[in-house]
Parts: structure tokens; C-alpha cells; sequence
């Protein structure tokens, strides 16, 4: 064998021999904090305190949302990208039950100055935020009495066919 293979064997057996060596991490989790965790993420499911975001990639952080019935709802929407709403700007809009989104949506493309909230659909809307440009955030307040799911989506151009979802509420 001649000596740079012996080197190069020498060396992988030495870094093996380090990498293999060490405390082994063999933590275990006990059921209580199992059903711990769980009980926090049912608490935080259903909450009429909802926060979602927009960002920079045309998305919302949160595909569904959830409320209950017949109390008030305080919505916040936090665009945390960086562009400016001329050109990437972010709303939500929760829309009645049983509303063509795809007829609204093609509606509210030219509202621009209404910031793309239409007029003419105002009955098939439940509750909007204004229109949000990087790093601005709005907060609204709605009450819906009927139990149902309610689709949400942003009417600025282009984005309704990533940024929408649905409010469940029970």
C-alpha cells in the first residue's frame, strides 16, 4: 500500500471515530406533555382573536381559520413583506356563504379605486380589511351569527388564485 492511501484511510477512520463518538440525545416525552400540547393547539384552533399574514410570495400563512357563532371576531392581517401595496398589495375579504369567488373575483379586478373591494358586491361581502402594502397591518371587528364556512381571499390583481381559504365557523 503505498503512502497516500494509508493517509487517506487513516484520516476517514479518525473522522469516523469523531463523528460517531458522543452523548447520544435519547430524550423521551412523557403522554401528559403530549396531551399538554394537544389541548394548546385545540385552545388555539377556534379563538375569535384570528391573525394572518401576507407576504412577498403572494401567500397568507393560514389556509383556514376558525370562529365561534355569535360573538365577535377581531381579524388582524399583517403584510410582512416588503413591497409596497402598488404592487403588492394584500387584503382579505371573507365572503358570504354560497358567492361565486371566481365571478367576484373577476369583479373586483377593476375596482382599483376602491382598492379592489366592488361596489356593486357589497351584499356578498361579510367583512373586508383595507388594502395593505409591505409591512402595514389592519385590524377589523365582524360578528357572523350563522354557523358555515365562509371563503376568504385577496381581490388584488392576481393573487386570488394563491391567497385564499376558508373561515370555519362553529
Amino acid at each position: 500500500m503505498n503512502k497516500k492511501v494509508k493517509i487517506s484511510a487513516i484520516v476517514l477512520l479518525g473522522m469516523l471515530a469523531i463523528t460517531s463518538c458522543g452523548k447520544k440525545d435519547t430524550t423521551t416525552t412523557d403522554a401528559s406533555e403530549i396531551n399538554q400540547t394537544e389541548d394548546e393547539s385545540q385552545a388555539e384552533a377556534v379563538s375569535n382573536e384570528l391573525v394572518i399574514e401576507g407576504n412577498d410570495q403572494m401567500q397568507f400563512n393560514k389556509k383556514e381559520l376558525r370562529a365561534t357563532a355569535g360573538q365577535p371576531i377581531t381579524l388582524t392581517l399583517k403584510h410582512v413583506g416588503q413591497i409596497p401595496k402598488e404592487a403588492m398589495g394584500h387584503n382579505l375579504v371573507i365572503l358570504q356563504e354560497g358567492t361565486d369567488e371566481a365571478a367576484f373575483a373577476a369583479k373586483a379586478i377593476t375596482a382599483k379605486e376602491t382598492d379592489y373591494i366592488p361596489a356593486s358586491e357589497k351584499a356578498s361581502i361579510v367583512a373586508h380589511t383595507k388594502l395593505l402594502g409591505g409591512g402595514e397591518e389592519d385590524t377589523i371587528q365582524f360578528t357572523i351569527d350563522k354557523k358555515g364556512t365562509y371563503n376568504f381571499l385577496c381581490t388584488f390583481p392576481g393573487h386570488v388564485a394563491m391567497m385564499k381559504g376558508v373561515l370555519i365557523v362553529e
